[in-house]
């Protein structure tokens, strides 16, 4: 905003790069067909996102029924007053400019859980920097989707820099960016989102103004060019009506001429046995999370004691277990059983031998 008929220096800045003034009512003016495109661009973008999400946690997600609005940061902040996780990235090529993308913490937790190997029903109850790295990875792969699926539909290279994860309670917190100013009108894209029976939830696509017009007018541009017309085929020379009288009298003469097979033995095919084959794992997904780290436990053995027995313990009490001297100690990864070993000393330290890797058919007989 002008402060005594000077141009502040974001809004220098801001005409320089061709940005229209956020406070003009042209730049606040969303139109009908305006949000229709940003819900169809939307649409586009979140379902990729949606397949990109469903490969990492392995189980069917959806993000559908958009639902676009103007508002302001202040304005989400008093409508939503719960802790949300927020992935802000910028747009570097084909579209200059904000991205944020938010998902309320208890959502995040599941999709938390389900990447450390959970079944998502009983998620952790606050976002670790382990858990914060994990569903960092998992919307950094998802704005990566959004941006693919966008340079394909806009017809031009769409790129993104590098996202920054943060948690901010919209109750207590005095604003979720520094890049939008609180009062500033914005674009909000509201997604319902699903994850099998664990989420039922809503996810939302936060944009400047300028941007979402950037994003229609790419759309709109590319939609008018001209589709490139196939090169038609050239005619052959004509040769005369002589030449095409004889190519008809060759045409109608080549069903008459019948053909007779030579007498060739006949057997009956046979087929080798199927046998069942492994089939490989790809590593395309798995290399997503390989930063991911994990937990990684050895136990000895267990027992079950009453609340008597425990308020006896004293120091010398021995506690009996539920193995055997010399038995293989289960080795768990964020509490799944995976393998066996036997314990070892390396130098000062205890160490495991893997003995054995569990059969699928038994971890998921351990899982509850």
């Amino acid at each position: 905003m002008m402060s005594d008929g000077f141009l502040s220096q974001d809004e220098i800045d801001a005409l320089l790069r061709g940005e229209p003034d956020a406070s003009s009512p042209a730049a606040q003016d969303i139109s009908d067909l305006e949000k229709d495109t940003l819900g169809e661009i939307g649409n586009i973008s979140m379902g990729s996102a949606a397949t990109t999400l469903s490969v990492l946690l392995g189980r069917r997600v959806s993000i559908t029924t958009p639902r676009v609005s103007v508002d302001t940061l202040k304005e989400i902040q008093n409508k939503y007053p719960l802790p949300y996780l927020v992935i802000e990235v910028g747009y570097t090529h084909g579209i200059l400019g904000t991205n944020l993308l938010a998902m309320r913490e208890q959502d995040a937790l599941i999709i938390a859980d389900l990447m450390m190997g959970g079944d998502g029903s009983n998620p952790p109850t606050q976002l670790n920097e382990m858990y914060m790295s994990a569903v960092g990875e998992a919307m950094n792969q998802m704005m990566g989707s959004v941006a693919t699926s966008m340079s394909t539909v806009f017809k031009k290279k769409v790129d993104i820099s590098p996202p920054n994860v943060s948690l901010v309670d919209f109750a207590t917190d005095s604003s979720i960016t520094n890049a939008v100013p609180p009062e500033e009108a914005i674009v909000k894209v509201a997604f319902r989102m699903e994850v099998e029976e664990l989420i039922d939830s809503e996810i939302m696509q936060i944009l400047p103004i300028h941007v979402s017009k950037d994003m229609v007018d790419s759309l709109m541009t590319a939609v008018q060019e001209p589709a490139a017309a196939p090169a038609a085929p050239k005619a052959p020379a004509s040769a005369g009506p002589q030449s095409n009288t004889a190519h008809a009298q060759q045409a109608a003469a080549v069903p008459a001429a019948k053909k007779v097979a030579p007498d060739v033995a006949v057997q009956p095919v046979q087929f080798a046995p199927l046998s069942p084959a492994a089939i490989p794992v790809a590593d395309t997904n798995i290399n997503l999370i390989m930063d991911v780290p994990l937990q990684v436990t050895v136990e000895l053995g267990r027992t079950r004691k009453l609340i008597r027995e425990i308020l006896e313990l004293a120091p010398g009490s021995v506690v009996e277990l539920d193995k055997l001297a010399g038995e293989a100690v289960d080795i768990l990864v964020n509490g799944k059983l995976i393998a066996k070993g036997e314990v070892v000393v390396i130098d000062e330290n205890f160490g495991v031998r893997i003995t054995d890797i569990v059969s699928p058919l038994e971890r998921a007989g351990t899982l509850q």
